[in-house]
């Protein structure tokens, strides 16, 4: 599978740039961006073994670190903020892993915020999974 199966190359390009310099990746203006936030449940799941290096059904922060690098190989890795971030935003159960499993929702209806915070950024609650999205 490529990513381009399920996303456009000119969104994930335009959401690329967007995040191209260190510190910028915001992850609801990259789902927003790339065409994530349009994804039905089913197909976020493609997206998420597509970014499964190991196939384990879960991401590490190893995983997260190269998040940007699944969706273009010359793409920057996040920084060291942004993969805790990202992580601390989608374990809820803080064992260090965003998990696939369960039912997810579309990455939709994205809100953003003024207070930094990624899961008041997304406007919602991020499950313990990898996008399990419960919209506010």
């Amino acid at each position: 599978m490529s990513i381009t199966d399920v996303l456009s190359a000119e969104d994930i390009a335009a959401a690329l740039q967007e995040c191209q310099d260190p510190d910028t990746f915001e992850p609801q203006k990259f789902f927003q961006t790339s065409g994530l936030s349009k994804m039905s449940a089913s197909q976020v799941k493609d997206v998420f073994r597509f970014i499964d290096n190991d196939q384990s059904g879960y991401l590490d922060e190893e995983e997260l670190k190269f998040f940007l690098q699944k969706f273009e190989s010359g793409a920057r890795e996040l920084t060291e903020s942004e993969t805790k971030s990202l992580m601390a935003a989608a374990d809820n159960d803080g064992d260090g892993k965003i998990g696939a499993e369960g039912t997810s929702a579309p990455v939709r209806s994205i809100k953003h915020s003024s207070s930094g915070s990624i899961r008041e950024s997304l406007g919602c609650e991020i499950q313990p999974m990898w996008l399990k999205i419960s919209l506010s």
